[in-house]
């Protein structure tokens, strides 16, 4: 990923698709492997509440409180964002983060030291792969490395739950 390359991992929900969320270059190449327009923005996943600060200009206050409560994943869409790469963006700006807690993805977002994108591992249009088995193989040659771990699971996790906050900490909720 340092030098732009494009990982399939599991997350603390679904299999994803990453990059450096710094690499506008390498975030190209995901909505080409996805064949998704890039007006379509894509969240990254932090492993710490900390780095939210770094990539949000202005955090609403009860951020802080959602990320300490939430009992299951939850991604929160903040205005403002910054130090990311611009097409991974929303037109408005925007940026959805996740803080994860998962033991894989936790650890590879502290060593990797930036944001990740993560985006489901399909194509655009198709339906979200429940675990590494339902992946193609078509998306597994698209990518520059299959992360090894957790790929004989094969349980069915479900997407975060997704919030927008304006910066007047008014809470939309996009997914429950």
């Amino acid at each position: 990923m340092n030098e732009g390359g494009v990982i399939l991992y599991p997350t603390d929900t679904i299999w994803g698709i990453g990059c450096d969320a710094t690499n506008e270059e390498a975030v190209r190449r995901v909505y080409e492997i996805k064949q998704r327009s890039d007006s379509k923005a894509m969240l990254v996943l932090v492993d710490s509440a900390v780095k939210v600060d770094f990539y949000v200009q202005d955090v609403p206050e009860v951020a802080w409180d959602l990320i300490e409560v939430a009992d299951k994943p939850l991604t929160i869409i903040y205005s403002g964002a910054r130090n990311l790469a611009p097409n991974l963006l929303a037109e408005d700006g925007s940026v959805g983060i996740r803080v994860t807690n998962e033991e894989f993805s936790k650890r590879l977002c502290q060593q990797f030291r930036k944001a990740i994108v993560s985006t489901s591992a399909n194509i655009s249009g198709q339906p979200s792969p429940a675990n590494f088995s339902e992946i193609t193989e078509e998306l597994k040659s698209l990518v520059d490395y299959v992360v090894g771990y957790r790929q004989d699971e094969i349980g069915h996790p479900k997407p975060s739950s997704i919030l927008k906050l304006d910066k007047g900490g008014v809470i939309k909720i996009i997914r429950e």
